[in-house]
């Protein structure tokens, strides 16, 4: 079973960079077909898609995102990496990182959220 933890600062100071990494056992990240993603949510609203990186290294990230995003890997580690620039309150939410195959690159954009795995999540504040 694949299991994925995500592991980070609870607190970020405004204008600083969010760093947060998730953990993943049970399974690599390499596995072909499958895609990791990063989504938030923040308090009151809905889930956020905000990028992912695909199985071969490929990225993909939100258009719609007010903040300079990077997701990366570390294949030694197995592990998938967020960096989110110049963060601001409205990036305070639950951050979690999931995966599911894509069949497509323009899966990655489809809103679809029925991922296999999840991570619990980690609550991430931005505030001085």
């Amino acid at each position: 079973q694949v299991q994925l933890q995500e592991s980070g600062p609870g607190l970020v100071k405004p204008s600083q960079t969010l760093a947060l990494t998730c953990s993943v056992s049970g399974g690599s990240i390499t596995q072909g077909s499958y895609g990791w993603s990063w989504l938030r949510q923040p308090p009151g609203k809905g889930l956020e898609w905000m990028g992912a990186i695909a199985y071969d290294g490929s990225t993909y990230y939100s258009p719609s995102l007010k903040s300079p995003i990077s997701i990366s890997r570390d294949t030694s580690k197995n592990q998938i990496s967020l960096r989110l620039s110049s963060v601001t309150p409205e990036d305070t939410a639950v951050y979690y990182c999931a995966s599911r195959t894509f069949s497509s690159d323009s899966d990655y954009f489809s809103g679809d959220y029925e991922y296999d795995f999840w991570g619990q999540g980690t609550q991430v504040t931005v505030s001085s």
